[in-house]
């Protein structure tokens, strides 16, 4: 198995404000730790994802994995706002394992999205073989989609199903019609069935609604398209990383060898190169 995302961060108050004072989060979460969750779950591999919106951030996660064989891939940070980001993503792509950039857009106005700086940065991922990682709310599916058709050859990959407003009990229409809106854009190459968990209210988030959500999602994109990722250490707020790969398996059990095997890592091996 590959899990397609997860973060990594030396805790303090000051890097982390978003991280709730003593939650599971407020820790350090590094290599060992990683290392010591993914072997319980025979996780073999896995993508790092930024949790920081620094240029630090991108070189603090490649010197992590540098130590392990454990992370395949880095999807880091870069000032995509400044018109010298050029040299930012030269530098940093020149590092095997860095695959991806993300910028934290769930947390950015509207406006942001459309912003002519922000996608003259966007426009220069591609140039040097790597994807961005779509962070939103269903809410933000109008602007998205306008970003991602400003960018028809930029490699996209949807994390954590566009952050559904999850109820037990039902699928969120809204949520079902940007789903498919975006499925109809081929440079969205994959999805990753992660973070739903913490979507829910407190004391939601059963089952059979998960279920729900993980079929409607694969009936969108195909299975593949979709790809298995824990949000771990976030996910502890919820769940231990154990129960959300069981879960997984749980999901796919009755699929056949090819698409547990396409969801549970291929798919991450192919969108980011690994």
């Amino acid at each position: 198995m590959i899990d397609s995302h997860h973060h990594l961060w030396h805790y303090s108050k000051e890097d982390y404000p978003w991280i709730p004072e003593g939650s599971p989060l407020a820790q350090d979460q590094l290599v060992n730790e990683l290392e010591s969750v993914t072997s319980e779950s025979g996780v073999t591999g896995t993508v790092v994802v930024q949790a920081r919106q620094v240029i630090e951030e991108s070189d603090f996660l490649l010197s992590l994995a540098d130590q392990t064989d454990r992370i395949k891939a880095v999807v880091g940070w870069v000032p995509l706002i400044d018109e010298n980001v050029s040299a930012d993503l030269e530098r940093l792509a020149a590092h095997p394992k860095f695959k991806g950039v993300r910028h934290v857009l769930q947390d950015e106005p509207d406006e942001y999205f459309l912003r002519e700086d922000f996608n003259r940065g966007l426009s220069k991922i591609a140039d040097h073989d790597l994807t961005y990682d779509l962070l939103i709310f269903q809410r933000q599916f109008p602007v998205a989609l306008q970003l991602i058709d400003r960018h028809p050859t930029l490699p996209i990959i949807l994390d954590h199903i566009a952050k559904p407003e999850a109820r037990n009990g039902r699928i969120d229409p809204t949520w079902r019609s940007g789903m498919r809106e975006l499925a109809k854009r081929d440079n969205v190459i994959g999805v990753k069935f992660s973070g739903l968990l913490t979507e829910f209210p407190d004391g939601e988030g059963d089952f059979e609604t998960i279920a729900a959500y993980f079929n409607e999602t694969l009936e969108i994109f195909g299975t593949g398209n979709v790809m298995f990722g824990t949000d771990w250490p976030v996910c502890l707020l919820r769940t231990a990383y154990s129960e959300w790969t069981e879960t997984i398996h749980s999901l796919t059990r009755e699929f056949s060898t090819d698409e547990r095997d396409a969801i549970h890592g291929l798919n991450a091996s192919i969108c980011y190169r690994l």
